[in-house]
This record gives C-alpha cells, sequence and structure tokens, in this order.
C-alpha cells in the first residue's frame, strides 16, 4: 500500500510558475514509475508528465517544454515544475504510482490559472 500527499497547488496569473510536490509512503518508492496526471472541469482525466524508475521521462504535447517532471528517491518525493502557465492549464493535478499490477492515487491539488 502506498500512501500519496501532494502539495503545492494554488492559484497562479498567465506566464507564471508552479512546483509541486507529491509525497509517498513506504519503503520502495524507487521501484514506482511515478507520474502527474490532470483533470479539467467537463474532461477526462489525461497524463501530463511521466517519469520511471530509472529516471526515463515523457510528456504530454501540451506541456513539453513547460513542465519538468523529476524525483528525489531519497525522499520518496516526485516533483512537477510547471512554467509559462497558461489558463488551459487549469485542473485538478493528481500523483499516481505505478508498480506492475498496482495503481496508487493521490488526493489531487487544484492549480488555477487566471488574470
Amino acid at each position: 500500500q502506498v500512501e500519496l500527499v501532494e502539495s503545492g497547488g494554488g492559484l497562479v496569473q498567465p506566464g507564471g510558475s508552479l512546483r509541486l510536490s507529491c509525497a509517498a509512503s513506504g519503503s520502495i518508492f524507487s521501484r514506482y514509475a511515478m507520474a502527474w496526471y490532470r483533470q479539467a472541469p467537463g474532461k477526462q482525466r489525461e497524463l501530463a508528465a511521466r517519469i520511471s524508475s530509472l529516471g526515463f521521462t515523457n510528456y504530454a504535447d501540451s506541456v513539453k517544454g513547460r513542465f519538468t517532471i523529476s524525483r528525489d528517491n531519497t525522499k520518496n518525493t516526485v516533483y512537477l515544475q510547471m512554467n509559462s502557465l497558461k489558463p488551459e492549464d487549469t485542473a485538478v493535478y493528481y500523483c499516481n504510482a505505478h508498480l506492475q499490477f498496482y495503481d496508487y492515487w493521490g488526493q489531487g491539488t487544484q492549480v488555477t490559472v487566471s488574470s
């Protein structure tokens, strides 16, 4: 069982930056692939960024070049640095941990990009 707790969301103006954090419980965090998903009002949840257990990353085309996912296995934490934010980035952002047949989700953190 893995518990995920997100933090760092909030209100930011277009062009601004935020850094999301996701702290995970458990002793085998390094073995999990970690990801950030997001869900905008009235839309399906979509993948924003993923980082494998070995540190390989991939991004949705809509965030490529603006978002950076990283992980610190010594702190059991994954981060999402979001720069040049746009109003269309407004969503609830969810942390996900995946290992073989198991998927765990955080409770989500709201990101609102508005002037």
